[in-house]
């Protein structure tokens, strides 16, 4: 059912490429966590964001990739939906993939005269999802590389940083080897470049812009 006075806006933010063989039906079952929880009795139904502006839940079939920009109005009950989300979509991805969300403290506002102790509950969540454990972790690598070398870029050329770069693929290789142990559950994370473009996730302090793109 619709949440009214909830706590907070959540914005799902991300893109998802799927397996060629995907079909709407799977998505839809997939998606069941996020448009039940919008109170919809479909996913066409339930596609759809509060924010006009937003294009809601979207499947583009001839890339094939899932596209969500989509906010429900919800509470802390909301992360067991995205972590049902999480494990569907894990068998339908074709590659590996960060989905931004943003939970908005409705009843808080900077502007407000008021107690200068007093802060927001906005919260941030990176979650990933993949065929298997190795894809997770290239686009998880993938981020950090681009966040550590956009923040570093400030103060050194980016060819200075390919030292920096290597040390981050050292830890996630020795990451994936421990998580390996005996089991072949696919390739090690490899370096796919390390400079330039815009971070996915935006890591910076105080609070995150609504709707930033």
């Amino acid at each position: 059912m619709p949440r009214y006075n909830a706590p907070f806006e959540i914005h799902v933010h991300g893109d998802v490429p799927l397996r060629a063989d995907v079909t709407f039906a799977q998505i839809q079952e997939a998606l069941t966590p996020l448009w039940q929880y919008a109170g919809a009795k479909s996913l066409a139904d339930g596609a759809t964001s509060v924010y006009e502006e937003e294009p809601g839940i979207r499947f583009e079939q001839k890339e094939h990739v899932l596209q969500l920009c989509w906010t429900v109005a919800g509470d802390e009950d909301f992360r067991q939906a995205l972590d049902e989300m999480a494990m569907a979509l894990n068998e339908l991805s074709d590659r590996g993939a960060a989905i931004e969300i943003t939970f908005y403290d409705t009843e808080f506002d900077e502007e407000e005269d008021g107690d200068p102790e007093d802060e927001s509950r906005d919260d941030f969540i990176m979650l990933f999802v993949g065929p298997n454990p190795a894809a997770i972790m290239q686009v998880q690598r993938d981020l950090l590389v681009e966040d550590v070398v956009n923040l570093m870029e400030r103060h050194f050329d980016g060819a200075e940083l390919s030292g920096v770069v290597a040390e981050i693929d050292k830890l996630f290789g020795e990451r994936f080897d421990a998580l390996v142990n005996s089991l072949e559950i696919g390739k090690r994370p490899r370096g796919t470049g390390g400079s330039g473009g815009s971070g996915g996730g935006g890591h910076g302090g105080g609070r995150r812009p609504r709707h930033l793109h």
